[in-house]
């Protein structure tokens, strides 16, 4: 699977700050994102992988498969490397222009068999249609709460019958001490990738009012109530796990 080429090590709080700003997809982010990712999210490697496997099975011709939030591409990047399906569009969306000026060099090989539409805008702004395949890896939860379920019924009515939505994101647990245990995990792996205590530290107050993670239950309360068929959970990872959504 291509790799994005960004191989800056993250940093972004590896000095100490008197005052942490809120976490923002900036400049300084986008130039070391494809590291930061990697190094935060478990099971990150195993989604990308997998969602060439999922657009193989579910992507049709003459449809558009979206990523919402695309960031630097390697979700285009994973799908359009395995997909054989001919005369299907990707299209990214991301509202970091920082990010999309280093997405496109990323699908060089990906854009010689499959068009593909990169665009700067909300996505709650981007119109969904004749989609076989939509992409949220850990975006949703960057919306406000209230906002999520219109977001979900305008993917599900865009997408075609059968279509499905990867959605992935962070977890909470009802349960205090599965949280408190899968809390410990998470920064764990974050340790065993290089991360210092104060980098950890100085990115969750960064990221807390920003990133709201929410329950598996409320997540599949909100699928519902979006329209769709039925979800189920097909990768999970500590405290972060990938649902897929049938229209």
């Amino acid at each position: 699977m291509p790799e994005p080429k960004q191989t800056n090590k993250d940093q972004v709080y590896a000095d100490p700050r008197g005052q942490v700003a809120a976490f923002a997809f900036d400049e300084t982010v986008a130039e070391v994102f494809d590291d930061m990712i990697r190094r935060s999210v478990p099971g990150y490697g195993m989604t990308l992988s997998l969602l060439g496997i999922i657009a193989q099975h579910y992507a049709k011709p003459g449809t558009r498969i979206y990523d919402l939030g695309c960031s630097l591409g390697a979700g285009i990047a994973s799908m359009g490397a395995k997909l054989k399906t001919q005369d299907v569009t990707f299209v990214g969306v991301d509202n970091s222009a920082a990010m999309l000026d280093r997405c496109r060099p990323n699908l060089a090989a990906v854009e010689k068999a499959h068009r593909i539409e990169l665009s700067c805008q909300d996505i709650q702004d981007t119109l969904i249609e004749n989609a076989s395949i939509v992409v949220l890896n850990f975006t949703l939860q960057f919306i406000p709460q209230e906002e999520r379920c219109a977001l979900l019924t305008r993917i599900r009515e865009g997408l075609i019958p059968g279509g499905v939505l990867v959605l992935s994101e962070k977890i909470l647990f009802d349960d205090p001490q599965i949280q408190a245990d899968l809390t410990t995990l998470h920064h764990d792996f974050k340790r065993a990738h290089g991360y210092s205590d104060l980098e950890i530290a100085q990115k969750r107050a960064a990221i807390e009012n920003v990133l709201i993670p929410e329950t598996i239950d409320a997540h599949e309360t909100r699928l519902s109530q979006a329209g769709f068929a039925r979800d189920e959970i097909w990768l999970q990872c500590f405290n972060f796990a990938s649902f897929l959504a049938f229209k």
